[in-house]
């Protein structure tokens, strides 16, 4: 567990690097750590040493794990099906993952039911992977446009992208630039619901480059956490068995 705050500073330290090198305040950028298959008491120690938020990729993680971790922002990073939107409407801040005006209904539909509107990135995919998410450089005004004509309840308050895996960061800053160049534009949007604030680009092996590039949250997990314990995490869902 003592890793885990070592491991913290080190990002912290890169994290003021990158953006001393990008002529940007430290303060200007979220760092968002991402728990997938990490325990409750792994999640409290980070948040112990100071994380205020923290990303899931699974629905079912956050359903096992909110009640257990001590309060913080909770973000969904990963894909989010629309059958699963009502179980964390009430239990995240902010949905990163929004590809499709299907899955901006249905959180516009849950968000409603509880009386609250959902904030959301769009998630784009800035190399149109076909293994990845994410709606292209090119689609993503129109989507934006849809949503904020057809779900008065969500509040669309950025992007979101994740970059081909390179090598060398460097090589895939064109995309990160890509994707900065389409914020800016968007931004420009003017619509009561729309509040450009995030551009959460960047991980554990390339958040440097994207804070270069203009990303204000970065998304990391094994740098801070350290090679992902399945073993533990099988314990974790059996009860400790």
């Amino acid at each position: 567990m003592e890793d885990i705050k070592g491991n913290l500073g080190k990002v912290h330290e890169r994290i003021r690097t990158a953006a001393q090198k990008a002529d940007r305040p430290e303060e200007d950028i979220t760092l968002v750590a991402v728990s997938k298959t990490r325990t409750p008491e792994e999640i409290n120690t980070a948040i112990d040493a100071g994380v205020t938020d923290i990303g899931e990729n699974k629905v079912q993680e956050i359903m096992d794990k909110y009640e257990a971790v001590k309060p913080v922002r909770w973000h969904m990073i990963g894909h989010l099906q629309t059958n699963k939107v009502k179980y964390i409407i009430d239990k995240v801040d902010l949905i990163h993952s929004v590809d499709s005006l299907k899955l901006a209904k249905e959180i516009n539909k849950r968000a409603g039911q509880h009386e609250k509107v959902m904030d959301i990135l769009i998630q784009i995919n800035p190399a149109d992977e076909e293994s990845k998410f994410g709606v292209s450089l090119g689609e993503v005004r129109g989507l934006i446009e849809q949503i904020l004509e057809e779900c008065e309840n969500v509040r669309i308050r950025g992007l979101m992208s994740v970059a081909p895996i390179a090598e060398d960061p460097n090589d895939v800053k064109v995309y990160f630039d890509g994707v900065k160049q389409r914020f800016d534009e968007c931004s420009q949007i003017d619509h009561p619901r729309l509040d450009f604030k995030y551009l959460s680009m960047g991980m554990s092996h390339d958040f440097e480059v994207a804070i270069e590039a203009g990303s204000n949250v970065v998304r990391v997990g094994s740098a801070i956490f350290g090679e992902r314990d399945y073993e533990a995490f099988r314990r974790m869902k059996n009860g400790g068995n």
